[in-house]
């Protein structure tokens, strides 16, 4: 059904001030990229237990998006959106006074809370646009991704400027500023909003469709890795290639900025050429990147006929770089048709399926940048992380292959 001017007004005004919001809310969500470095130092941690420290607000931002999906499909996206950037402030700015591992800890879970902001945007901003808009209108809105390059850029001129107990401070009032806003832009249409009658074990009964475990794979790939390298690079650029915090985070930045605004190109491509297509090539482009990423600093020595020669293999900073926003981009597309498929098979479920679709996406974010953190800590060799998600990508390109053969076997015979 066509909106009429009135409501196509009202809905990309919502879908701005959702994308501020989510922005926001990304950046506040990656906060201890940045911090984390610092910190380590201050703390005297190894990269394991800085890397749970960087992950932790991940985690529990991951394990509320089931429940908000539901509440904002029964509550509806405004009031769940404004109450959970509101209940972040106060956690973000009293981190400042934090001097132990687990006040870092306890706070990060608190800030996590931001990161469940996606299961509440994306079934928000949905339902005010038509189905075939919706592609490129959830890939606007995950475009604020793009808050993990902001922090980048943000928090370590703040530490440069007055010591890291300046970064909550400005957080928590970006964060309450941000929040009034979305409130006087956003509206509440009730249409949109799931019949209270509709039970819990109802709206989760579609999690027994294979599918969904399927989109939580892909899922976990795709912004999951997106994710832990958001809270790797930094600290990869100062420990490989020995640059400073500012440098570090603004070479980060060439993979978080397009992993994040180009999340809109994503839903475009969606929406043109079907979501299939798009992930399909994704992760080909992922499998690629990440193999030749994979490959550690090596030195070696050949005996040749004019005596022995020295060979360096790796990538220099400049290489590297180039690769990783290749990465960017190409996951930036991926997060986007993954929900595409959401959208097309779950339309009056989106709440349900995107908050388990996030979880899984949520607790890869988790559980790989500590990974990665455990394998440097046991083998040395940093680029151990880019092995763990080559892993990952194959295990996605198989899954997909098996999974979709039946799709393509019934196309090519309709064609026939």
């Amino acid at each position: 059904m066509t909106q009429n001017t009135g409501n196509q007004r009202q809905a990309w005004s919502v879908l701005i001030a959702s994308t501020l919001a989510f922005t926001i809310c990304f950046m506040v969500w990656m906060i201890f990229a940045v911090l984390g470095v610092p910190l380590q130092k201050i703390l005297q941690l190894n990269e394991t237990e800085t890397m749970i420290l960087a992950a932790t607000p991940v985690l529990s931002g991951a394990l509320v998006r089931v429940p908000l999906g539901i509440w904002t499909d029964k509550y509806g996206g405004r009031i769940v959106m404004f109450v959970l950037m509101l209940a972040t402030v106060v956690p973000i700015y009293v981190m400042q006074y934090a001097t132990a591992y687990w006040h870092f800890i306890v706070i990060g879970l608190f800030i996590g809370l931001a990161g469940g902001s996606f299961s509440v945007g994306t079934p928000y901003v949905a339902r005010w646009f038509d189905r075939d808009k919706q592609g490129l209108a959830m890939g606007i809105f995950g475009a604020g991704n793009a808050g993990s390059a902001l922090t980048k850029l943000i928090a370590p001129a703040i530490i440069v400027w007055a010591g890291w107990q300046m970064v909550p401070t400005v957080y928590a009032v970006i964060m309450l500023v941000t929040a009034i806003l979305f409130w006087l832009f956003s509206y509440h249409n009730p249409k949109h909003v799931v019949s209270s009658k509709v039970s819990l074990k109802e709206q989760l009964a579609v999690m027994k469709d294979p599918a969904v475990l399927r989109y939580c794979q892909l899922y976990s790939v795709v912004f999951g890795g997106y994710v832990a390298l958001a809270l790797w690079m930094v600290k990869y650029y100062v420990n490989e290639y020995g640059f400073d915090l500012a440098h570090a985070g603004f070479l980060a930045m060439c993979f978080s900025l397009p992993g994040g605004v180009l999340r809109a190109f994503g839903g475009y491509l969606s929406d043109k050429f079907g979501a299939l297509k798009v992930t399909w090539g994704v992760m080909w482009v992922c499998w690629v990147a990440f193999f030749l990423l994979s490959y550690p600093q090596t030195d070696l020595v050949v005996q040749t006929t004019a005596g022995a020669q020295s060979f360096h293999v790796g990538l220099n900073a400049t290489v590297f770089t180039v690769i990783l926003f290749i990465v960017g981009t190409a996951m930036a597309v991926g997060k986007a048709s993954v929900f595409k498929f959401i959208a097309n098979e779950y339309p009056t479920q989106i709440g349900a399926v995107s908050g388990v679709v996030g979880l899984a996406g949520g607790l890869g974010g988790f559980f790989l940048p500590i990974m990665f953190g455990v394998l440097v800590d046991l083998t040395g060799v940093r680029s151990t992380s880019f092995m763990l998600l080559y892993g990952t990508v194959c295990v996605s390109l198989v899954w997909m292959y098996f999974s979709f053969k039946p799709v393509r076997d019934q196309r090519i015979a309709q064609a026939q």
